[in-house]
This record gives C-alpha cells, structure tokens and sequence, in this order.
C-alpha cells in the first residue's frame, strides 16, 4: 500500500466528533492543581491468530497523531475500533474483525483477554482486548475498513511475533505487544 501524505497542517479543534478536550482543576492534599485532558471514547481490540497460516493478523494504517512525531505516520496495530454505537463490546468486536480484516467470526468464538486504560496521562479511557482464532473458511472479503478507511490487513507469522515486539523501528501499540505477551504465556501454560 501506498502512503503518500500531502499538505499535512494542523487546525484548531473545532465541532469534534470523537474526543473533547477540557483543563482539569482540583485540589490534591490541600494543593490547587490543573491538568490538560482529552475525553475520548473506550475502545476494543482483537488479537487475531490465523490457525491456517500460523499467523497473528493485523492491521496497519495511517495515524495522524503519529506522523507529527516521524513523519511516517504508519503503524502496525491489533483490528481495534471505538466503542460508540448500542452493541456489546464482543459485538463491537466481531463487527471490527469483519469490517478491517475480511473475517465472519461467530460471536461465540470471541475470548475476552482483559480490559485496561490507555493514555493515562492525558486521556484515560478504557480498552477491551479480545482473542479469536480464524481460518481460509471464514474469509468473506478483503477487509481494509469502511468509510474511506485505509486499512491493510498484514499477516505477521507467530516465529516473528517475539522479535516484532521489541523492534523498536516498527510503530506499534502497548496493546499490541500485551497481548503477543499474553499469547505466549498462554502457550506455556
């Protein structure tokens, strides 16, 4: 997939759809403080292992947030999505595993791994992390999103995952790496 950024600025906040930032003011044992934060939505994310290819899959796209950092703005993440719309969070879940990686997977199937906050200092808000095994047979499209989404769907062998985590030239998630960690203790056990 190509990537190729153009006429990247940025904009004040103005009529935002996913986050809201605000200053924060209290008193900590009797001490007046403040602190910037950002409200933003809780969010699931599914470790995918494809039994087939002996393969976890993942997604990797374009974070804007990121290419203020490198100007690359790629990175390798877990199919993730926010949780705003009146269904469970497996649900939420199943309905990310089909729209950004092509695979129709029974409710069912979904294993909850654990929940935990992201982004603590500034933000806070809660992911949900999943497990699902996939096979060929329930392949039913080529993912890559919805909505003018840009996702591409990567296929990392399970004999790469250990040296994938502490490669520190590849942008990727805490979230991520937890569950690699998470995916192999459970292989020990």
């Amino acid at each position: 997939m190509q990537n190729r950024i153009e006429k990247f600025k940025l904009n004040a906040l103005t009529d935002p759809k996913f986050i809201s930032t605000s200053l924060a003011s209290y008193e900590q044992n009797g001490i007046a403080k403040s602190w910037e934060i950002v409200q933003a939505h809780d969010s699931v994310a599914i470790l995918i292992y494809h039994i087939d290819k002996k393969s976890f899959i993942l997604v990797k796209q374009f974070r804007p947030a990121v290419y203020v950092n490198n100007k690359v703005g790629m990175s390798i993440e877990l199919c993730a999505g926010i949780v705003d719309k009146q269904m469970s969070l497996a649900q939420i879940a199943q309905e990310e595993i089909e729209e950004e990686c092509g695979y129709a997977v029974p409710l069912e199937s979904i294993e909850k791994i654990s929940s935990f906050y992201t982004s603590v200092g500034f933000a806070g808000s809660r992911q949900t992390l999943y497990y699902v095994e996939v096979n060929e047979g329930m392949k039913i499209s080529e993912g890559g999103g919805v909505d003018g989404e840009l996702i591409e769907v990567i296929t990392l062998p399970l004999k790469e995952a250990k040296a994938f985590i502490y490669d520190e030239s590849i942008v990727k998630t805490p979230g991520l790496m937890f569950s690699f960690m998470w995916y192999f203790d459970k292989l020990s056990n």
